[in-house]
């Protein structure tokens, strides 16, 4: 497993393909003989993310207790990056492959692009779904905004490989393999490059899989219980309009209630009567719209009346 402190020069030696996940987290090349933390600092990309990728993707590493540790902006400057190299790069450098190792002339040749370009619009829709509605909801997330008819688990249930077209393609290629060696040694080496984009794709799929949903995941767990959180504090705290402020005393008749006192013990605390007590209960409940023991406790730590450590849970 690759380490913060290893060099980068070291990790691609180890493993070329590591290039193509440099130009994905846009590190650029140049680096000499600095580490990975260093490089990553330097070219603003979160070093933990970066090494969670690479491990995964080179060494099939994957800790499923460091997911808080990664960063989504740092994921969604990866995933667009590789879509932009596969469908800007990749599936027209394939199809060019493929013009210029077979026979224009031959029926069964065009059949073979046409069945290219038939997977190739598969994949380009696919990924382009992903930056119409994956991307932007991220995006939304990040700034604290959740999208109520839209959640990552809806994009997981319909997140599947698209690969029978480019199977069907390999098998046709093998077979037509023509007897011109020139043509059959263009043709070879672009199915050789078809078969490492079908691997390069897969990977792809599993690193959405395995670290950017569950990433996501997370992020609408925390952003879920913020929201909880802030509006429960909210409608606690909001006056309704015309609603009558509490009186010191009945604020006090809170505390009292909050710290598991009975009517009677109020009463005696307070130096009133217990009809007193029950006055006042009756005009908080009407003031406030809370009824429950439950309710008041919140109100009651929400506005600083008591401390949580003080309250029996």
């Amino acid at each position: 497993m690759y380490e913060p402190d290893d060099l980068m020069i070291d990790m691609i030696r180890d493993n070329y393909n590591i290039l193509q996940s440099l130009g994905s987290f846009g590190i650029s090349l140049g680096f000499g003989d600095k580490t990975v933390e260093e490089v990553c600092r330097e070219q603003g990309v979160d070093t933990f993310t970066f090494l969670a990728v690479v491990n995964f993707t080179i060494n099939g590493y994957r800790s499923f207790n460091d997911v808080e540790n990664l960063s989504v902006p740092t994921l969604m400057q990866y995933l667009r990056a590789s879509h932009a190299y596969y469908l800007d790069f990749q599936l027209p450098f394939i199809r060019k492959e493929l013009v210029d190792a077979l026979d224009a002339k031959d029926n069964l040749a065009r059949l073979i692009l046409k069945l290219y370009d038939e997977y190739a619009h598969s994949i380009r829709s696919h990924m382009k779904y992903e930056e119409k509605m994956v991307f932007p909801y991220v995006e939304a997330l990040l700034a604290g905004n959740a999208n109520a008819d839209y959640d990552i688990e809806t994009f997981s249930k319909h997140h599947s490989q698209v690969d029978q077209k480019v199977k069907e393609l390999k098998s046709i290629i093998i077979k037509y393999l023509p007897s011109n060696d020139l043509r059959n040694n263009q043709l070879s080496a672009t199915l050789y490059d078809i078969y490492n984009n079908e691997e390069w794709l897969a990977q792809h799929s599993r690193v959405e899989d395995e670290i950017f949903i569950p990433a996501i995941r997370l992020l609408e767990k925390k952003l879920k219980q913020s929201d909880v959180t802030y509006k429960i504090s909210n409608m606690i705290n909001q006056t309704p309009s015309g609603a009558e402020a509490l009186s010191d005393r009945e604020k006090d008749v809170i505390i009292s209630m909050v710290q598991g006192m009975t009517n009677k013990e109020i009463a005696d605390h307070l130096c009133i009567s217990i009809n007193t007590v029950i006055t006042h209960r009756r005009n908080i409940a009407r003031k406030l719209q809370i009824h429950s023991p439950a309710g008041l406790t919140i109100y009651a730590i929400v506005n600083n009346l008591v401390d949580i450590s003080a309250v029996k849970l």
